[in-house]
C-alpha cells in the first residue's frame, strides 16, 4: 500500500532484493575491508546480546555474513546461527564463508525481516547495518522478539547522524542533487533513519524490549585513497545506484567524479579516513 506521502513499501523492497542480489558478489568480496571497519562494532554488538559458547543466534538482515561467522566462531559446536536475509543471493555467500572457515554450525533462510516468524527458541538476536532499512522498524523488532526466549538479547548495530558519517552521507547528499531527488521524509527507511539521540531506543522501547542501551562507537573508514574508497561505494552501496538509476551514463560518471573529489578532503598522510560514527543498541525480552 503507497503512504500519503508516496512511500510504497512494497515497491521498496522489491527494489531492495534487486540491488542486493545486484551486489552480493562485491559484498563478499570486500569483506575483509568491512571487517576491519565494522570489527570492533560488531563485538560490542555481540557482548551486548551475550553471545558465548551454546547460544542459538538468529541473524537478521545477515548479508554476506561477516558478523554471522563472528558469532559462529562464539558460540562454538554446541551452537547455531540461522542467517536471514531478503536476498538469498547473498545468503549464499555468507554459507560460502562459513565453509571456508571450517564451520558448520551455520544455516541460511531467506525472509523479509518484517514478517519473521519462528519459535520462541533463540537466545540471542543480531542485525548489523540492517534495521536501518526497514519500512516498519518495530514490526521487525516484534518479530525478532517474538523469537527469542524470554530473557533472549537482541542487539544491532546503526548509523548515528548524518553529520557524525559524511563517508556516506556527503555521497548521498551529492546524488540526490544531481538526480533531483528529496531528502527522505521522517519515518522513511535510510542509512540515517535511526540515528537521532533517542531513536534508536525508543523503538526498541514500542517493541517491547526491557533493559536498552544505546552506545556511540567510532568506526572511520580506512582506506589507502579516496579513489580506492570510491571502488568499494561503487561495487558494494547499491542504494547509490538506486538513485542514481534515472541519469545517462554520462550524468552518472560525472556524479562518480563530483563524489571523488569530495571525498579527496579526507585524504592525508594516513590514507583515506572517512568520518563514521555507529551506534550499537541492545534490549532484552522480557
Amino acid at each position: 500500500m503507497t503512504s500519503s506521502s508516496g512511500f510504497d513499501p512494497a515497491a521498496y523492497k522489491a527494489i531492495t532484493h534487486k540491488q542486493w542480489d545486484s551486489a552480493a558478489e562485491a559484498w563478499h568480496r570486500w569483506g575483509p575491508t568491512l571487517e576491519e571497519w565494522l570489527g570492533d562494532a560488531t563485538e560490542m554488538m555481540l557482548d551486548l546480546a551475550a553471545v558465548g559458547i551454546g547460544s542459538r543466534v538468529l541473524d537478521v538482515a545477515a548479508g554476506a555474513g561477516g558478523q554471522t561467522i563472528a558469532a559462529a566462531q562464539r558460540v562454538g559446536s554446541t551452537g547455531s546461527v540461522l542467517a536471514t536475509d531478503i536476498s538469498l543471493e547473498i545468503l549464499h555467500y555468507a554459507q560460502t564463508s562459513a565453509r571456508e572457515v571450517g564451520l558448520d554450525n551455520v544455516e541460511i533462510f531467506q525472509a523479509d525481516g518484517e514478517t519473521l516468524s519462528f519459535p520462541p527458541d533463540f537466545d540471542a538476536a543480531i542485525s548489523r547495518v540492517g534495521l536501518i532499512y526497514f519500512p516498519d522498524q518495530v514490526k521487525a523488532l516484534l518479530g525478532i522478539r517474538s523469537s527469542l526466549r524470554p530473557g533472549g538479547k537482541f542487539a544491532t548495530v546503526t548509523y548515528s547522524t548524518a553529520d557524525m558519517n559524511e563517508f556516506f552521507s556527503v555521497p548521498i547528499g551529492i546524488v540526490r542533487r544531481r538526480a533531483n531527488l528529496p531528502p527522505p521524509l521522517p519515518g522513511q527507511p535510510g542509512p540515517f533513519s535511526l540515528g537521532q539521540d533517542g531513536t534508536l531506543a525508543d523503538v526498541l522501547k514500542r517493541a517491547g524490549y526491557s533493559n536498552i542501551e544505546v552506545r556511540k562507537v567510532s568506526a572511520p573508514v580506512r582506506m589507502a585513497t579516496a579513489a580506492d574508497y570510491l571502488r568499494l561505494a561503487r561495487e558494494s552501496f547499491g542504494a547509490l545506484h538506486q538513485m542514481l538509476a534515472s541519469l545517462s551514463e554520462e550524468e552518472r560518471a560525472d556524479t562518480w567524479q563530483e563524489i571523488e573529489d569530495a571525498m579527496e578532503v579526507y585524504e592525508g598522510p594516513a590514507g583515506f579516513v572517512g568520518p563514521c560514527e555507529l551506534l550499537v543498541g541492545a534490549g532484552t525480552n522480557p
